[in-house]
């Protein structure tokens, strides 16, 4: 499989729906998020069309990333959105996905956007980097998995309709 690389920028809003192609025909961006919404690491498109969303993580703290900050009409549109996410996803937790692990959920949400609701066939990446000494990383895939294990059992998720769409990749830095 041939896929073209968009990695080197990085882009948000209908900057990253415009370099990959895509139009969304049933539930657009702006209907669904607000402006300045999620800022991707990496974008990538194969031959078939498969587009996928890459987010990338050198230490554990970046996972649990801060509520939003974002003003009271865009709030309202991003609840909406994540809610509508969460109950898709069957989650049961009475967790508040605006706040803490915020970056993991929109980038769920924005899956759900591509995915469920508009049949783009999209996957989401996130790459988890172990032995960067200089972020102060995880030394173990282990390390990794029992953060991330915390955040879905936090957010109600562990096994859920998008699963099969999200892929976890962890790089060694050490071996690079």
């Amino acid at each position: 499989m041939h896929l073209t690389p968009y990695a080197l920028h990085l882009y948000q809003d209908q900057a990253f729906l415009d370099l990959l192609g895509i139009k969304l025909l049933k539930v657009s961006l702006s209907d669904f998020w607000p402006s300045k919404g999620p800022v991707w690491g990496g974008l990538g498109k194969s031959e078939t069309g498969e587009v996928f969303l890459v987010e990338a993580k050198s230490h554990i703290a970046e996972v649990l990333s801060p509520k939003t900050g974002a003003g009271a009409t865009s709030l309202r549109k991003i609840k909406k959105s994540l809610g509508d996410t969460k109950t898709f996803l069957h989650s049961n937790s009475e967790h508040d996905w605006t706040s803490t692990f915020y970056q993991y959920t929109n980038r769920l949400a924005h899956l759900y956007l591509l995915r469920a609701l508009n049949k783009v066939p999209a996957y989401l990446v996130f790459v988890y980097f172990v032995n960067d000494k200089d972020m102060n990383g995880p030394q173990s895939i282990d390390e990794w998995n029992g953060g991330l294990s915390l955040l879905t059992s936090y957010l109600g998720i562990g096994r859920h309709r998008l699963k099969q769409y999200i892929a976890d990749i962890f790089i060694d830095i050490g071996e690079i």
